[in-house]
């Protein structure tokens, strides 16, 4: 598609020409490099080339067979698109630019995503090689099958069983339950031909719990379902209504012995089981996922972001001084407190993910030397992170939303697509509720561990009671981050106190666990944040040795604001453990308002750096030119209401009642 760039409103040329940066470092920060940026821009510039992968009408004006047929339609040219100009569509998702451009769901995403990371990660050598090349190559489309209709995260209840039978050596799969249904995973409904199922392993009459098996589920000509095997769409959700979410049954249906993933624990041809070297071995495509989740859920806030803070440039309401013109309302304090702390959130959660991805890395690579002491650690950082992320992201987009008032609940704003598009997150790959409970069972371990002299992993390390001569002073970064870690330390201290007067009492471990869970709920949130926030501290700091004096200031306002931002939420914390008293408290409550109008004059040039192009952006109250009454104003000429003067409703349904004798 001919991309015109169109003369920006006043406004917005006022906005940008206070900028006192360079908006172009900034955008390289975040993508994580220049080479980054420019394999980014020239991807889009592919895409925005190809005219087939947007849509001159909103898909909302489609039935929902066709707003599925047209989202797979843009996928499958999404693909070829890619291959065809030598780029991958994990270049795509990296960059952004693929999970834009299909605004309702990509019925190949889980393709891309989890079923092949499981082939990669779970596969034997033999697997690898007979089903990697397959997957890769859109010769078998692919799902994730693990939530049930009767469970989701609590894997170890699933009831879809797999039992093996060795004189066909084969497992049979069934769904003894309706409740053994799958239910949920995208793609499964009627797009994918194989999934990647989790059932219960049977040897024997004895459960070896949850394993993952390569299960057929169409045939690869005719795309018909495979005898045994149930399957269909589950039907309209909240969001992501292209994304075909579907269930499967089973039914006595066989597969190969072959067909169970072997790279870490096996069963042989007679019925024996080979335990794998760990039992957490597994979890590696999830783990990855849940770094994938945060990535995305940054990614989803900036555009919200954009959109609400260019809007708030443009929007003109009400009078600050009586007779005085209409201010624009990103000048109001309560615009600026409602946006500028999720800009400094989206930066924060973009800097946390990169830290995660870097820790996922490592300790994959440690796995396969046989390292293992890491694995926990990493699990409690991708589940409290994947659970702050997609709570943090949610809320904010919301906020977003609302923040530009009425015209925020169209459609074209596109706000609240995003806003459906992430919501999701807060459950799939595991309710967030239960991820911080898992990080809270870790905390209380790395606690009891750290009583003992146990030397902590360093995510927790700060548990252990700090000198107070290692102290940095309260109100600067450190000190405030740290006042942040001592809170933490005594609400994790506190619900090891609780739990432990519980049993001391005659409560049962469980009992006294269940007794604690909103406090330990607390206490993972609270650890989680004190991470984003130490990252956040870090990257500023190794960045200042490196960036242009603007860029480094914008980005330490921004750090400092999510800071401060954090102590005023947990100032009830703070005063009760000492970090903190009253008199440092008002101080941070009026540089935190300081900092909302220093930012507020940065605001719209800091979304420019983010460097989404109104083609993936797609909102009318977002756009760079700022001519959002205009673009309104087309887009509901667009509605098929307004083909015809008259409707046909009105003859069938109006006009009789207005002639009725009532």
């Amino acid at each position: 598609m001919r991309v015109v760039v169109p003369e920006c409103c006043e406004d917005l040329k006022r906005e940008r020409g206070q900028c006192l940066f360079n908006k172009e470092e900034l955008t390289n920060i975040l993508d994580g490099g220049p080479e980054i940026t420019e394999k980014r821009r020239s991807i889009e510039k592919v895409l925005m080339n190809t005219p087939e992968l947007f849509d001159d009408v909103s898909p909302d004006y489609l039935s929902h067979e066709d707003r599925y047929s047209n989202e797979l339609r843009k996928a499958t040219q999404l693909m070829t698109t890619l291959e065809k100009n030598g780029f991958t569509y994990n270049d795509a998702v990296t960059t952004g630019t693929g999970l834009w451009l299909l605004m309702d769901g990509n019925p190949l995403s889980l393709h891309i995503s989890m079923f092949l990371n499981t082939i990669k990660g779970q596969s034997s050598p033999q697997q690898l090689q007979k089903w990697l090349p397959l997957a890769e190559k859109f010769k078998i489309i692919g799902t994730y099958a693990q939530t049930e209709l009767g469970h989701g995260t609590f894997v170890r209840g699933l009831e879809t069983t797999a039992t093996y039978d060795s004189t066909t050596k084969e497992f049979v799969l069934h769904s003894p339950t309706i409740t053994a249904t799958k239910w949920w995973p995208g793609a499964l409904g009627k797009t994918s031909n194989h999934a990647v199922v989790m059932a219960q392993l049977y040897l024997g009459g004895k459960c070896y719990g949850p394993h993952i098996f390569m299960v057929q589920l169409r045939d690869l000509e005719t795309h018909r379902t495979l005898p045994g095997i149930v399957v269909g769409e589950i039907g309209p959700r909240l969001g992501l209504n292209s994304n075909d979410n579907g269930f499967l049954q089973f039914n006595h249906h066989r597969i190969p012995l072959t067909n169970m993933f072997m790279k870490h624990s096996q069963v042989t041809e007679d019925g024996k089981y080979v335990k794998p070297l760990h039992s957490k071995l597994s979890y590696g495509t999830m783990v990855q996922t849940r770094v994938g989740i945060v990535y995305h859920a940054s990614r989803e806030l900036s555009r919200a972001l954009i959109i609400a803070i260019r809007y708030s440039a443009v929007r003109h309401q009400s009078e600050m001084v009586p007779g005085e013109p209409e201010p624009q309302i990103l000048d109001y304090q309560t615009q600026q407190y409602k946006l500028l702390p999720h800009l400094a959130s989206f930066f924060a959660l973009r800097f946390s993910a990169r830290a995660l991805l870097e820790v996922f890395i490592t300790t994959s690579a440690g796995l396969g030397s046989g390292k293992m002491n890491m694995l926990p650690e990493l699990h409690a950082l991708s589940s409290g992170l994947k659970a702050v992320a997609t709570n943090d992201t949610v809320n904010g987009i919301d906020i977003c939303r609302l923040a530009c008032g009425g015209h925020g609940y169209l459609s074209s704003s596109n706000l609240p697509r995003i806003y459906t598009t992430i919501a999701a997150g807060i459950t799939y790959e595991g309710e967030n509720t239960v991820m911080f409970l898992q990080v809270a069972r870790y905390l209380i371990k790395s606690f009891r561990a750290s009583s003992q002299g146990q030397t902590l992993p360093f995510s927790v390390s700060y548990l252990r009671v700090q000198p107070p001569s290692s102290h940095a002073p309260l109100m600067s970064d450190r000190g405030l981050v740290d006042a942040l870690g001592a809170g933490v330390r005594w609400m994790v201290g506190e619900a090891e106190r609780r739990l432990q007067q519980l049993v001391d009492s005659g409560h049962s471990p469980h009992a006294a666990w269940n007794a604690c869970s909103v406090h330990l709920v607390q206490c993972a949130e609270a650890h989680t944040r004190y991470y984003i926030c130490e990252q956040f501290v870090d990257a500023v700091n190794k960045l200042g040795e490196t960036v242009s004096s603007g860029v480094h200031e914008v980005l330490r306002q921004l750090c400092r604001l999510y800071i401060l931002h954090r102590v005023i939420q947990t100032a009830g914390i703070l005063l009760r453990c000492g970090a903190v008293d009253g008199k440092a408290l008002t101080s941070i409550e009026e540089e935190e308002c300081h900092l909302l109008a220093t930012l507020r004059i940065q605001a719209v040039s800091i979304v420019d750096a983010i460097d989404i192009k109104d083609v993936f952006l797609k909102s009318t109250l977002g756009a760079w030119d700022g001519n959002v009454y205009q673009r309104i104003y087309e887009e509901a000429q667009k509605s098929p209401l307004n083909k015809s003067d008259v409707t046909q409703g009105y003859y069938q349904y109006l006009r009789p009642l207005m002639k009725a004798n009532l």
